[in-house]
């Protein structure tokens, strides 16, 4: 017989609204950091009101608190337009965004940590399957620890930081 879970609870994906519903779930547990890798900010997922929300608390009640987005295709949140970016642009002291650099698109999934211990997993970016937990450290590092190897070889992107008018 399985063991209980003493923390978290794992749960699988399977659409869009699940997957909204697992990143503010996953979101809402963190504290201190918060780190997306994503194609193109998912629309529906990180521009959703309820995501903002957990953001704007997070970073205001929190001195440290730092939001990482990797983005590997930027051009369709750019030109569309994003409320999560117009967020970042505000708060752009705890919210950095960072385009791939080239080399490294070959990820195909796309994932949002929160504080090393929490995610949302999809193994395919273009494909709504996948998993979420709220809390898996070992495996919330190891992608934690991929994120950081692609956010020190990327470079900032600058459509991000400007004001739009």
């Amino acid at each position: 017989m399985e063991q209980a879970r003493e923390k978290g609870r794992r749960w699988v994906i399977s659409s869009q609204e699940e997957a909204r519903r697992a990143v503010i779930d996953v979101a809402s547990v963190a504290t201190r950091r918060i780190s997306i890798y994503s194609h193109d900010l998912d629309p529906g997922i990180y521009d959703d009101p309820d995501f903002l929300e957990i953001v704007k608390h997070l970073v205001l009640s929190q001195t440290y608190a730092r939001i990482r987005v990797l983005i590997a295709d930027p051009t369709r949140a750019i030109k569309n337009g994003n409320a999560f970016v117009h967020l970042g642009r505000r708060l752009n002291t705890y919210i950095e965004f960072r385009h791939v650099r080239k080399d490294l698109r070959t990820h195909a999934e796309s994932f949002c940590i929160a504080d090393e211990t929490a995610l949302v997993y999809r193994l395919q970016a273009s494909r709504w399957e996948g998993i979420a937990d709220t809390f898996e450290p070992a495996v919330a590092r190891l992608y934690a620890k991929m994120f950081d190897e692609i956010w020190l070889a990327s470079e900032v992107e600058i459509e991000f930081r400007q004001l739009g008018i």
